[in-house]
């Protein structure tokens, strides 16, 4: 919990001291910008997925890079580690999601289901199950050992940035370009509840209006004006 690591667009992968600010070390080898990065549960290993569609994983001590896993054919959007550290999960532009085994580099399984380009993937804290989310605007739950696709869950209507279990394995968080945030009974796969921030402006049209900045009326359109 002392280090922070954050990625850019200038391809490097950079390790802070939280107390001090400092920059500690400076890892470069991807080739094009970071989209994610993940911590192992041990702090240990740092990996990162990029533009360049290539995974890699890092020594954090020495920031060397341990292992390149190169089978995605597009850029790799999100990545995570199991709760046991043995396994990574990678999602791709090439709408699938491949789990790798940490220690060899070896791709394990492949899982193919989303039509679009996959954002965020995250297993639940017990391992067993993967929920990833889609441009496609669905969530897909998945048995970690068989690769199978369990459940479907559909309601938002845009691209799901961000998913997150609770705690306890038995709730889902997603996030959407839609402007809700769901969350999900993992039992039964059914929606519980949708939060979405206040729209004064619903359903305003704002074609033509002289005057406003496009910021402003990105604002306006954020809070439900249409251009």
């Amino acid at each position: 919990g002392t280090i922070l690591a954050s990625g850019s667009g200038d391809q490097a992968l950079k390790l802070w001291d939280i107390q001090t600010g400092k920059c500690l070390n400076i890892l470069q080898g991807h080739t094009r910008s970071t989209h994610s990065i993940a911590f192992s549960c041990d702090g240990q290993t740092l990996a990162s997925g990029s533009r360049d569609y290539t995974v890699k994983l890092w020594n954090i001590r020495t920031g060397q890079c341990l292992k390149t896993l190169q089978e995605h054919t597009n850029q790799v959007r999100t990545v995570s580690f199991s709760p046991d550290g043995k396994t990574l999960v990678s999602g791709s532009d090439d709408r699938t999601l491949k789990l790798w085994n940490v220690q060899t580099g070896k791709c394990l399984q492949t899982l193919h289901g989303h039509t679009k380009a996959i954002h965020s993937v995250t297993f639940s804290p017990d391992g067993q199950t993967l929920a990833s989310s889609s441009d496609d605007h669905t969530i897909r739950l998945w048995d970690t050992h068989n690769g199978q696709c369990h459940k479907i869950l559909q309601g938002h209507t845009n691209g799901i940035r961000t998913v997150a279990f609770s705690p306890n394995g038995k709730m889902l968080a997603s996030g959407s370009r839609d402007g809700t945030i769901k969350f999900w009974d993992i039992q039964t796969g059914e929606c519980i509840k949708t939060l979405r921030s206040p729209r004064p402006y619903e359903g305003m049209k704002i074609t033509g209006v002289t005057g406003l900045t496009e910021t402003e009326k990105t604002s306006l359109k954020a809070l439900g004006a249409v251009d």
